[in-house]
Parts: C-alpha cells; sequence; structure tokens
C-alpha cells in the first residue's frame, strides 16, 4: 500500500484547486444560501473537465480513476464548500451502480452521468450509513415482471433535484438495489443547518419499475451479494463524505489562523500569544490526523483492502472529531466576528457540522469500530 501521493495526484490537486478558485469564489456559495442559486455554470465546467465521471471506467465514457483521486478532488471541493450535485452524484449514485449494475445497466446509467445527461442521489437508511435491511425505509415487492416500491427515506442529500435515485429497499428480510426516476417520487424539501446543500424527505408511493431498472435483489444472481454491493457504496460515500469535512476543517484552520496573524491586541498579532499558539498546535494535530486516516481509508477502498469498512469508520468518527473541535477553535479565534453573517466563517462551520450528521455521526461510527474489533 503505497502511502505517499504520486507526481499525478499531486497535480490533479493543483488543477483542481486552481480551477475551484477561479470558478468557486465564496460568492457563488452565498448566492446559493441566500439566493437559493444553483451552481449550474459551476457544475457544467465540472461536466466539461470530466469530474463526474471520475470512477467511471472509460469504456462507459469516463476517466477511470481510483478511489483516492476522487478523494483528492472532494477534498478540494471541501476547501471552497462547493454547492451542486457532485458529491451525492460522483461518490453515492455512482457507487451503488457501479457496485451493484449489470454491465447493460453500468452502461447506461455510469455513461449518462459520465457526459453530464443526468444527476443522481442514494436514498438508503435515513442517511444514517446502515446497510441493514431493517434500516431502510423502502420495501420493494415483485410485481409480473418487475418490481413495485413503497416507503420513505428522510435526509437524501440532493434528493429534490436528482434526476435518477438509488433506492436501497427491503425485499423479503434481504436488501434489493432499483435506479428510480425523479419523475416517480414525490419530494419534500428538509430544512438544514447547511443551506448551500439540498436535503429532502422521498416518498414512494405504489413506484412500479421494470426489470430493467433493478440493480440487484436477493436471489438475482446477476449481481451476488446485494449486502456486500450497497455496503462497498457506502464505504466510498461516507468516506468521499469524511474527507469532504476535512478539506472544510482546513478552509476554517487557514480563516482563524489568518486572523490571528492580522489581529493586534496590547500591540502586537494575538497569534503571538502562548495560549493561541497551543490551540492552534492542537487544531493541526487533529486535522493532519483526520486526513491521514481519512486517505488511508481510500487507500483500502482503491486496493479493495479487507480493512475497508473499519477503515472507513475510523475516517468517518476522526473527520467528526476534527469538524467539533475546529469548527469550535475557528469562531473562538475570531471573536465576535466570527458570529456574524457578514463573516464567512459560519458557512465553512455549517458544511462541517452537516457532513458529520450524514451517513452516521462520529459516535456512531465509534461504535462500529468497537463492534469490528471485537469490543
Amino acid at each position: 500500500m503505497e502511502l505517499e501521493f504520486t507526481e499525478e495526484q499531486q497535480a490533479l490537486r493543483a488543477t483542481v484547486r486552481t480551477f475551484l478558485a477561479r470558478e468557486c469564489p465564496i460568492s457563488v456559495v452565498r448566492a446559493a444560501v441566500e439566493r437559493d442559486e444553483p451552481a449550474d455554470a459551476l457544475w457544467q465546467h465540472m461536466v466539461a473537465l470530466g469530474w463526474p465521471g471520475l470512477t467511471v471506467p472509460a469504456d462507459h465514457g469516463g476517466v477511470g480513476l481510483g478511489f483516492v483521486e476522487l478523494g483528492v478532488v472532494v477534498e478540494e471541493l471541501g476547501r471552497v464548500i462547493a454547492p451542486g450535485p457532485f458529491l451525492a452524484t460522483a461518490t453515492q449514485f455512482v457507487p451503488v451502480v457501479r457496485n451493484a449494475g449489470t454491465p447493460e445497466q453500468r452502461a447506461r446509467f455510469l455513461g449518462a452521468v459520465a457526459n453530464g445527461r443526468i444527476t443522481g442521489a442514494l436514498a438508503a437508511s435515513g442517511g444514517t450509513g446502515s446497510a441493514a435491511a431493517a434500516d431502510l425505509g423502502v420495501v420493494a415487492r415483485a410485481a409480473g415482471d418487475g418490481w413495485r416500491l413503497e416507503g420513505t427515506e428522510h435526509h437524501v442529500l440532493d434528493g429534490d433535484t436528482a434526476d435518477e435515485l438509488a433506492v436501497a429497499a427491503r425485499v423479503d428480510g434481504g436488501v434489493g438495489l432499483f435506479v428510480v426516476p425523479a419523475t416517480a417520487v414525490r419530494t419534500r424539501a428538509t430544512p438544514t443547518l447547511d443551506a448551500s446543500r439540498h436535503y429532502a424527505s422521498v416518498e414512494l408511493e405504489g413506484v412500479t419499475l421494470g426489470g430493467d431498472r433493478a440493480l440487484s435483489a436477493p436471489g438475482d444472481n446477476r449481481a451476488g451479494d446485494n449486502g456486500s454491493a450497497l455496503e462497498r457504496a457506502l464505504h466510498e460515500a461516507t468516506t468521499a463524505l469524511a474527507l469532504e469535512t476535512v478539506g472544510t476543517c482546513q478552509s476554517i484552520f487557514d480563516l482563524a489562523l489568518a486572523h490571528a496573524k492580522a489581529r493586534e491586541q496590547f500591540g502586537v498579532p494575538i497569534g503571538s500569544f502562548q495560549a493561541i499558539k497551543h490551540k492552534f498546535a492542537d487544531l493541526l494535530v487533529t486535522l493532519e490526523r483526520a486526513r491521514a486516516t481519512c486517505y488511508f481509508a481510500a487507500l483500502t477502498i482503491a486496493e479493495d483492502d479487507d480493512r475497508r469498512a473499519l477503515a472507513t469508520s475510523m475516517a468517518k468518527a476522526a473527520a467528526g472529531d476534527c469538524q467539533r473541535l475546529v469548527a469550535q477553535e475557528g469562531i473562538q479565534v475570531l471573536g465576535g466576528i466570527g458570529f456574524t453573517w457578514e463573516h464567512d466563517m459560519h458557512l465553512y462551520v455549517k458544511r462541517a457540522k452537516a457532513g458529520d450528521a450524514l451517513l452516521g455521526t462520529a459516535g456512531r461510527h465509534r461504535l462500529r469500530v468497537a463492534e469490528l474489533i471485537g469490543l
């Protein structure tokens, strides 16, 4: 397992950072938050660069890179708290189709993602990150040559804006995975702390699908173990979200550090005070620990290491611990200005807090780590 970034990965990071500095200034985020303006121009630029298809195989029109490269892009998107459908599409919808779909289904749906024709989202277990059938809010039953889906999933990222939804449903005590068109469901927007993103409850009332939209179902030999397919997709989604949170925490750290260098008390920068230095030392250690843990998880996914489940939960827990400390101390260092709407700090803090809650909190993943190591 290679723990150093390659020259190509470093070049990718530099390219992504330069692009986002130009195309995703904080004004784009404020437009999404304050006026609910969609970041369509930013998304179209990403499509032109091939980002939605970053991990889509080349024979389906994608770039065909690995999960570490996707993690690099996601971390940089977190640094600028980019709005838009990238996270839900590339790190949630795509892994489900790639892990569970037939070759024909992968060509159909992944090809459409890669060329920007569709966006996607994942509706499963109320956004808790669980792959257990008992936690799924939708039930699927065979109906002739197709399937009939009933139920509701809550806290679906981009649930009210995506074109296609990857839905995990209970099927006779097991798990089935389906691609449901947005036109077949009813959605209700869910107000959340982070207004730069859309969350929704997705209601399926007697939704009937043809067999070509059933990615997998218990007893279907095409897709193998369904629970495994959903679990593997959730490993990717959860680790990507953790890496995005680390990127956001880096920006919180940078904002606070810049303020500490510029703000003066008693004729000297407040960053020269020992108490402030200690804060930043602790923040840096926490930030680097979370980043290293997340990229280790990314490597286990890229190499399909047996430790991927454990590494994923460790990454999400580390990112959650990181955001809690960095958000708290970042605002504390800024003082009163850190609480104002006019300062950008609250935008980053809200993104980090929302990221901790989605796909399982730090506490939930620590419990999962304990289970996996036999405690």
